[in-house]
């Protein structure tokens, strides 16, 4: 069985979907009047370098794998890193192109307003031992934020703190530890403003049952329309267990993993055993 994979923020860059615009041209026309700017723009030549910013980074990604996703060829199962549910709930149709499209945008708004924090990925080493170095180091404002692979892991928390962390997980043997270019905390309790505040967003939703099985992100299980707004706040302050959603899909009988927009995603699937 094969499932498609939807990655999240990171894989922005200037010239992505240079080609998928003309094609879809109803989307695009739906996307700039639902942003208030032109969505082809932002994507192809960036001309004011906000693809840098949260707030038009995520509604970029977003769109741009969507409109990969309805070229792609049906798949068994569905999944997405963080933003990238929203194009796997979309694909499924539990979301529709402008309730996903709206929701990241104000998604992306609420996570660019919480600031002074960082995030850190780590090589190397297991996602145990980046716990206990965290713990025994005592940095209380630092979590875990991304379990990506076997010895891939995501920190983020205060900046202050996360460098202390850093320091003392880049002496771990093996272990290699690498700033990211993000603006907040994501996926921390650091979050939890932002998630709440989200929430009273998502309470006003509609989830549609799935037409093809979506796997949750924040869960590692089948994604549950029922409790669709409850997720999609929690993600944001809670970590993303993509190594849960792989073993999850495997068990489901998954063998082959595609991906649109990029390897991101699939490259940490290589990686879980």
């Amino acid at each position: 069985m094969r499932c498609l994979l939807f990655p999240g923020q990171g894989v922005q860059k200037r010239g992505m979907g240079t080609d998928l615009f003309a094609r879809h041209p109803e989307a695009t026309a739906l996307a700039d009047e639902a942003l208030g700017y032109s969505i082809e723009e932002l994507c192809v030549r960036d001309p004011r370098r906000r693809l840098r910013d949260t707030r038009f980074a995520q509604p970029a990604v977003f769109f741009v794998n969507a409109l990969m996703a309805r070229e792609a060829p049906r798949a068994d199962y569905l999944a997405g890193h963080s933003l990238g549910e929203y194009n796997a709930l979309v694909a499924a149709g539990v979301l529709s192109l402008a309730d996903g499209l709206a929701l990241v945008a104000r998604r992306a708004e609420l996570m660019a307003g919480v600031t002074g924090g960082g995030m850190s990925a780590v090589q190397g080493v297991p996602a145990a031992f980046v716990r206990r170095a965290l713990a025994e180091t005592g940095v209380p404002n630092v979590h875990v934020a991304n379990s990506n692979a076997d010895t891939q892991t995501t920190i983020a928390g205060d900046r202050a703190e996360l460098a202390v962390a850093a320091k003392a997980i880049a002496a771990l043997p093996g272990a290699r530890v690498v700033p990211l270019n993000v603006s907040g905390p994501f996926h921390t309790p650091l979050m939890a403003p932002a998630a709440e505040r989200f929430r009273a967003v998502l309470a006003e939703q509609v989830f549609a049952p799935p037409t093809t099985p979506v796997v949750s992100s924040v869960t590692g299980a089948l994604f549950d329309p029922a409790d669709g707004a409850d997720l999609l706040a929690r993600q944001l302050a809670e970590p993303v267990e993509w190594v849960r959603v792989v073993h999850t899909l495997r068990a489901l009988g998954v063998t082959e993993f595609d991906e649109v927009n990029g390897r991101t995603v699939t490259a940490l699937v290589t990686r879980i055993h």
